[in-house]
């Protein structure tokens, strides 16, 4: 068999986020973990989204929503609590919904009314937020890997825990695989990292605690303005959390700039970075991405799902790639 692909690829943060633009709109999505109970216990997630518009006049920025959830998750990924703000009656629902592709059709078939928004967006992102939470106990414990527990929570990753190429990272005969085709997940590449906001933009990311001790976060920024005709964007994504040393520590971090037709809808240009990720054949998926072209952004929670499964794609892009279906509803809120 062929050794798929490698890229070669320096890992390192986009740091900060940039300054806001005059006449945009600021997207940006937090959720966090934490284990009060130890590794291998039941834990808290804490979700927080904000939309920000900044006026081209150089007026006051103004908050247009803001949504938060708090999410009591098992060791295999089920919703065992929900609350969430604003409320609403349907949320109850989702109790006992194991993270996936089963959460993501219930929260469409419970709460799809919602798309757009950024509680909607929240929800959507607790199958991959809830996905990579449990890495970050190998910042702090050297038997990550090995641990029943860990075993457990991996059971629910790819396809009942076979990793066999459910993405470019993990192709067939790659870096991503030990010797005997086992996942390999000890030999990934890790990186320090800085804060995500800004000193001279203290308005540029909704407020979000300090963390210290194991835990987690996953963070997006979306920012969309109109230019030349185009509706332009420039998002961002980092998995990352505390380590021992005092520092951050990311295992997955993109940057996606994209431009689309003002009149369709159409995506027409496509531009995704990949800063740092696990294995050697990660970055490929970034070329990958450029099928999604020609697209309708609206239907992306669909079809990138529909256009890059397994090898074509990467599990985090591609939800990267998904939160862009609600540019339009973003772009509509823009005078």
């Amino acid at each position: 068999m062929d050794r798929p692909q490698q890229f070669a690829f320096a890992r390192q943060s986009a740091g900060h986020a940039p300054l806001r633009r005059p006449g945009s709109i600021r997207r940006t999505t937090s959720i966090d973990s934490d284990w009060p109970d130890g590794f291998g216990q039941p834990w808290d997630m804490v979700g927080r989204a904000r939309d920000l518009l900044t006026p081209a006049d150089g007026g006051e920025p103004r908050v247009l929503d803001s949504a938060e959830f708090r999410i009591t998750a098992s060791p295999i990924r089920e919703i065992l609590a929900i609350e969430t703000t604003p409320a609403h009656p349907r949320v109850p629902e989702l109790v006992g919904v194991r993270a996936g592709g089963a959460s993501r059709q219930v929260l469409a078939g419970t709460l799809g009314e919602l798309r757009g928004t950024p509680l909607f967006q929240l929800l959507d992102d607790y199958a991959g937020a809830s996905l990579v939470a449990g890495w970050i106990w190998s910042q702090w414990r050297g038997d990550w890997a090995s641990a029943p527990q860990r075993s457990a929570q991996q059971s629910t990753a790819g396809r009942k825990g076979r990793m066999d190429d459910i993405c470019t990272g993990f192709t067939v005969g790659g870096s991503g695989f030990k010797p005997d085709g086992t996942p390999d997940n000890v030999n990934q590449s890790f990186t320090a990292v800085g804060p995500l906001e800004n000193s001279d933009d203290p308005l540029g990311w909704h407020s979000m605690p300090f963390q210290e001790g194991p835990q987690k976060r996953r963070a997006r920024r979306i920012d969309v303005w109109r230019e030349d005709g185009l509706i332009k964007v420039d998002a961002g994504f980092q998995d990352s959390g505390s380590n021992p040393q005092g520092g951050r520590t990311a295992v997955h971090e993109y940057r996606v700039f994209a431009e689309i037709d003002c009149g369709t809808g159409q995506l027409l240009a496509l531009q995704a970075l990949p800063l740092i990720l696990p294995y050697r054949e990660c970055p490929g998926a970034s070329v990958k991405a450029t099928r999604m072209i020609g697209r309708n952004v609206a239907e992306f929670r669909d079809a990138v799902l529909e256009t890059l499964p397994g090898t074509l794609g990467c599990t985090h892009l591609n939800d990267a790639l998904r939160a862009l279906a609600d540019v339009p509803a973003l772009i509509r809120l823009l005078p």
